[in-house]
């Protein structure tokens, strides 16, 4: 547009999107059009304006504004005045000029009917009647990221094809992606990953994990294998035939020598492993003092180290009908872990997970977070937890641990 001579001079006045003054209050202008379909009986306001500004606005209106204000505010009917009478443009036609005006309700409206078509398309999910997936849904509607999702036209259908395919069986992820979505990278990076991080997240009731140790021990959980270098199993004393690694164990066992173990080698050796007893603990620290009480005396110890990986099921497996003496921290995770170690082994067995041990030591220790959860080995155990408000880690009953390995390695 431009601009013809000003009475009383021959200057040009400047167009309005080339001045200082008007930048700020133009594009506050659009804002408001778009929200109100184009009406211009609104207001706009400024805040911290500049000298420019300010003068602009004193222009528009005709009153005088001190340089200390904090905040300007400008009838759109007046803008609209004073483009026509300096410009011969209104405002609306001004801003159409560069850009057309969006319906920002139209645009809320579709995105409204979009949402809800993501909505039903997971409801329709396999897991749609899970609390947990009720949670994840719920947190992607209530912080935007649905929103942000049909925007910019990511195709959540995949993310609900690939909870549906889950748990899985011990599958390396650019396998399970590339069967699932034709593409092995797609769990790997990309925005897909992060939503079904998420989701996974809420299904274990753990943080979201922003890689390392905590995101393989998600992806894991679920069956899903990231490295089967990094998906390793602790043991002690698992004497075991079969080839290399069996070897490997037994002469590990017969010094006792703590052995870590990863997937690759139980899948390219998988061991025979003999022994009829397992002990399983959570923390390192309660194998390592096996290792320094007994040596080679202990009974075999294997230690999950948080959430059983892929190697400890694939190990544990191929242990047979041994008896799998299981324990983990007293918190809400660890008796999580605990029932579902049951309910998958069926020769496991709790190991010191009772009332009892827990009452012991819950004078003192951390804060008991997280959701609570049934006990289903011992049902006075979940109420005493909730009632005591603590958690005990296994590091607190290392001795009373020792004595049993102790008395399981007697003749």
């Amino acid at each position: 547009m431009t601009s013809g001579p000003q009475p009383g001079g021959d200057a040009p006045t400047p167009p309005p999107f080339a001045d200082p003054g008007w930048r700020r209050l133009l594009a506050a202008a659009r804002r408001s059009l778009e929200r109100s379909g184009g009406r211009l009986d609104g207001t706009v306001s400024l805040q911290s304006p500049s000298d420019d500004e300010r003068i602009a606005i004193i222009g528009i209106t005709g009153a005088h504004r001190s340089a200390g204000s904090t905040r300007l505010t400008v009838r759109l009917a007046d803008v609209d005045d004073q483009l026509r009478a300096v410009h011969g443009v209104g405002l609306r036609d001004l801003l159409t000029a560069s850009a057309p005006l969006r319906s920002r309700a139209a645009e809320a409206k579709r995105e409204a009917v979009a949402r809800d078509v993501l909505l039903d398309l997971a409801s329709a999910g396999r897991h749609a009647a899970a609390g947990w997936y009720e949670q994840w849904l719920d947190g992607l509607r209530r912080d935007g990221t649905l929103t942000r999702v049909v925007r910019a036209g990511l195709p959540f259908g995949d993310v609900v094809r690939v909870l549906d395919a889950l748990p899985a069986a011990d599958e390396p992820i650019p396998v399970f992606a590339d069967r699932l979505l034709d593409d092995t990278k797609a769990l790997s990076e990309g925005p897909l990953r992060g939503l079904v991080l998420r989701a996974l997240a809420a299904w274990q009731e753990v943080p979201v994990p922003s890689g390392g140790e905590p995101e393989r021990a998600l992806w894991e959980s679920v069956g899903l294998v990231p490295d089967d270098l990094a998906s390793q199993v602790l043991v002690l004393n698992l004497p075991a035939g079969g080839g290399p690694l069996g070897r490997w164990l037994t002469e590990a066992a017969a010094v006792g020598e703590p052995l870590r173990v990863t997937l690759h080698q139980l899948r390219r050796f998988p061991p025979a492993v003999t022994a009829d007893e397992i002990f399983v603990c959570e923390n390192p620290a309660v194998l390592r003092a096996a290792a320094a009480a007994l040596g080679a005396q202990s009974p075999p110890l294997v230690c999950t180290e948080g959430v059983p990986s892929v190697a400890v099921h694939t190990l544990l497996r191929a242990a047979g009908r041994a008896v799998l003496r299981w324990r983990n921290d007293f918190d809400w995770t660890g008796v999580r872990l605990t029932a579902a170690a049951l309910d998958r082994y069926p020769t496991a067995v709790p190991w010191r997970m009772s009332t009892a041990e827990y009452a012991s030591a819950a004078g003192s220790g951390p804060a008991l977070l997280g959701v609570p959860t049934d006990t289903g080995w011992d049902p006075t155990l979940s109420p005493a937890m909730r009632q005591a408000g603590r958690a005990v880690m296994e590091e607190r009953l290392i001795t009373l641990l020792l004595d049993d390995l102790r008395d399981a390695a007697r003749p």
